[in-house]
């Protein structure tokens, strides 16, 4: 978790929402990435999105069965949802996002065996999420 708070720490520097994700396999790290939505104005390029896309090009295949993905916020609806197209197992977040997040609005998104883990690391999560909007307010 706390390589995708780095990840966040980039996107803060940027001006993009700072949210951080990381996936590993076989405990070794085959993919990072931040949010891009403002840089590629894009929004469909959070984090989880380019880190799917990033791991699968790296594994050579669009099932994630042997990893795990971190990610400093709770993933949105769209995010849930291609991580369980992904079929990712393993899912651990920092800070809920109680707006926004899959566990309100699509609970059933991930696969089915999926695991999800929320609070890791979640106070530095949520602070560096609640700074970057201060700045913005």
């Amino acid at each position: 978790m706390q390589m995708a708070l780095s990840e966040a720490k980039k996107a803060f520097a940027k001006d993009e929402i700072p949210i951080g994700c990381v996936i590993v396999c076989h405990d070794t790290i085959v993919a990072r990435a931040h949010n891009l939505t403002e840089t590629l104005t894009d929004p469909t390029a959070h984090a989880e999105m380019q880190a799917i896309t990033m791991a699968a090009n790296t594994l050579g295949g669009k099932y994630l069965t042997d990893c795990t993905l971190y990610v400093t916020v709770e993933p949105c609806p769209m995010c849930a949802g291609a991580i369980g197209w992904a079929q990712v197992p393993r899912i651990i977040f920092g800070a809920a996002d109680p707006k926004r997040g899959f566990q309100e609005y699509a609970p059933r998104v991930l696969h089915p065996k999926a695991e999800c883990k929320g609070g890791i690391l979640e106070e530095e999560c949520r602070q560096l999420m609640q700074d970057f909007f201060k700045q913005k307010r």
